[in-house]
C-alpha cells in the first residue's frame, strides 16, 4: 500500500479509501446488496491485510447502520489510532429542523449521533455530503469549526458540488478565521469526467485533496459492456446513470488495455484515476473481497500515455451527477 497526504494536510491516508455505503442491516431498512457485520468481516480484515487504513462513511448509510457496523469493526479488527476515519453530514435522518442540511442545529446533533454509532470520540475527517442552499455558509462553516475546536473532528472536507459553491464556503472559512476544508469527495471515473472542467483546478490552487467516489462507476468500467456483475449492479437505481450507449466504446477500451496488459479492467480504470495528479485516493465500495485485491493492485499499474489517450478517447461532455 502506498500512503500520501491529504491536501495540503498533515493527515497520512492511504491511497485507496475502503468505501462503507456496502455495509448496512437489512432489517432496519438498508439495500438488499448491503452487507452486515458477518458478511462484512473478511473486508474490513482484507482492508487491514492490504493497508488500506482510511475508510469512509456517513451517517445517511443504511439508516445509520453501516456507522454502527464499521464502529464494531474498529473495535473488533483494529483499534481506533490506527484507522482514519471519514463521515459525513447532510442527507435526512429524520423529520425536524435537525434531521438535514447544514445549519449548526443539523451539525452539532448529527455529529454527535455519528460518534455514537461509531463509538468513538472523533472522526478524523468530516465531511458535508452536499451544499445546502438553504443555509448561510458562514452558519456552516462557523459551525463544522466548532465541531473541529471540541476535538469532535481532526479536519473537515466537502463532497460533490459546483466549483463556485465550494469556493465561496472556502472563502466564508478565510473570512471567519474558520476551519478550511482540505479534501472534496466527488464523483470521478473514465465515465464522468467532468470535475475536470473546474473544480479539479480549484482544488489544485487551494492545496486541496481529491477522494473520489464511484471511481470504477458503479462497476460497469470493471466488466465487459454486455456483463452485468454484483446484486448491486442489478437493483441499484444510481447503477442506471452509466448506461447509455455513449458509454460502450470508453469501456471497450478499458477492456482492449486490460486484455493486452493481462490484468482485470477494474485495475486499468484505478490506475486511470490515479494518474491525476489532484487524487489523493479513490474510493473503493466493495462487496467481495476482489474488489480490494484489483483496487490495491492498481497502484502498481503504471498506464503509458498513449494508453491513457486511448481510453479517453471516446468521451463526450455531458451534465455532472451527484448533485
Amino acid at each position: 500500500m502506498e500512503y500520501t497526504r491529504l491536501g495540503s494536510s498533515g493527515l497520512k491516508i492511504s491511497r485507496i479509501a475502503l468505501g462503507c455505503m456496502s455495509f448496512g442491516l437489512s432489517e432496519r431498512g438498508a439495500d438488499q446488496w448491503s452487507l452486515g457485520d458477518e458478511a462484512a468481516e473478511p473486508l474490513f480484515r482484507q482492508a487491514l491485510e492490504l493497508g488500506i487504513t482510511f475508510w469512509d462513511t456517513a451517517n445517511v448509510y443504511s439508516g445509520g447502520t453501516s456507522e454502527e457496523i464499521v464502529g464494531r469493526a474498529l473495535r473488533k479488527y483494529t483499534d481506533r489510532d490506527s484507522i482514519v476515519l471519514a463521515s459525513k453530514v447532510f442527507f435526512k435522518m429524520h423529520d425536524g429542523p435537525g434531521g438535514s442540511g447544514l445549519s449548526r442545529k443539523a451539525i452539532l446533533e448529527n455529529i454527535d449521533a455519528s460518534l455514537a454509532r461509531l463509538g468513538t470520540d472523533y472522526v478524523d475527517l468530516y465531511q458535508i455530503h452536499r451544499f445546502d442552499p438553504e443555509t448561510p455558509v458562514e452558519e456552516t462553516m462557523e459551525a463544522l469549526h466548532d465541531v473541529v475546536r471540541a476535538g469532535k473532528a481532526r479536519y473537515i472536507g466537502a463532497s460533490s458540488m459546483w466549483a463556485w459553491q465550494f469556493a465561496k464556503l472556502q472563502h466564508a472559512a478565510d473570512l471567519g478565521g474558520w476551519t478550511r476544508f482540505v479534501s472534496m469527495q466527488n464523483q470521478y471515473s473514465l465515465l464522468q469526467r467532468e470535475e475536470e472542467r473546474e473544480m479539479f483546478g480549484l482544488l489544485a490552487d487551494q492545496g486541496v485533496g481529491s477522494i473520489p467516489w464511484s471511481p470504477l462507476a458503479k462497476g460497469r468500467l470493471a466488466r465487459p459492456w454486455d456483463e452485468r456483475g454484483t446484486q448491486r449492479a442489478k437493483v441499484d437505481p444510481l447503477h442506471a446513470r452509466y448506461d447509455p450507449e455513449e458509454n460502450h466504446p470508453i469501456v471497450d477500451a478499458v477492456r482492449r488495455v486490460a486484455e493486452a496488459r493481462g490484468v482485470p479492467m477494474a485495475q486499468v480504470a484505478l490506475a486511470w484515476v490515479l494518474r491525476n495528479p489532484v487524487v489523493d485516493a479513490p474510493i473503493v465500495g466493495p462487496t467481495r473481497t476482489q474488489h480490494l485485491t484489483d483496487a490495491a493492485a492498481a497502484l502498481d499499474l503504471e498506464l503509458t500515455d498513449d494508453e491513457a489517450a486511448a481510453l479517453q478517447e471516446h468521451y463526450t461532455p455531458r451534465p455532472p451527477s451527484g448533485y
